[in-house]
C-alpha cells in the first residue's frame, strides 16, 4: 500500500477538486445554467448503503479504512424512542392513586383494632369528665324521656270524659327524635 499519509494527501487533494467542482458548479447556475448539484453522486460506505450528511468532506478507497475513518462512517444505534407523556398516563390505573388498599385485607383488621381503642379512649374520657363513677350517670342533668311516666302529662277530668269506665288503659306520650 501507499502509506496512511500519502493515502491522506491523495483524499485531501481529492477534496479540494471537489470543492472547486462544486464552486464551478455554482457560479454556472448563477448564470441561469443548469443546477447540476441536484443531481450529483451520492456517498456509500464499505456495505453499500448511503453515509449520512456528506456533503462536507468525503473519503474515498482506501482512506475509508484508515484509522478513525472507519468510525465516521458506522451509525450509532438510535437511542430508544421515549415515551410521550400520553403513553405514560395510560398504564395508570385507582391503584396508583391508592384506591383500591382496601382490597388487598390487610387494612381492615388493623382498622379494627385502631377503632376499638379509640372508642375505649373516648368512653374513658367521657368518664372522666363525668366523675368516673356510676352513680354520676343518674345525677345527669340530662332528661330521661324513656324511663318513667314524669313527663306524661294527664288530665283526671278529660281522661274520665273520654273513658268513663277505664276500658282505653293508661294514655302515654311517645317520643320519636326527628
Amino acid at each position: 500500500g501507499l502509506g496512511e499519509f500519502r493515502i491522506r494527501d491523495l483524499n485531501d487533494e481529492i477534496n479540494k477538486l471537489l470543492r472547486e467542482k462544486r464552486h464551478w458548479e455554482n457560479q454556472i447556475s448563477d448564470l441561469g445554467g443548469p443546477h447540476y448539484r441536484r443531481y450529483g453522486p451520492r456517498m456509500f460506505d464499505a456495505e453499500g448503503r448511503e453515509v449520512p450528511g456528506n456533503r462536507g468532506y468525503k473519503y474515498f478507497g482506501a482512506a475509508k479504512d484508515l484509522p478513525g475513518v472507519r468510525e465516521l462512517f458506522e451509525q450509532e444505534p438510535p437511542p430508544p424512542p421515549k415515551k410521550t407523556r400520553a403513553e405514560l398516563m395510560k398504564d395508570i390505573d385507582a391503584d396508583y392513586y391508592g384506591y383500591r388498599d382496601d382490597d388487598d385485607g390487610i387494612l381492615l383488621p388493623l382498622e379494627e383494632k385502631a377503632e376499638k381503642l379509640a372508642i375505649q379512649r373516648a368512653v374513658e374520657e367521657w368518664n372522666s369528665a363525668k366523675g368516673g363513677s356510676k352513680t354520676a350517670e343518674k345525677d345527669d342533668d340530662e332528661p330521661d324521656i324513656y324511663g318513667s311516666d314524669a313527663y306524661i302529662t294527664r288530665d283526671p277530668e278529660q281522661q274520665t270524659k273520654e273513658d268513663p269506665m277505664g276500658l282505653l288503659g293508661p294514655r302515654f306520650t311517645a317520643h320519636v327524635p326527628v
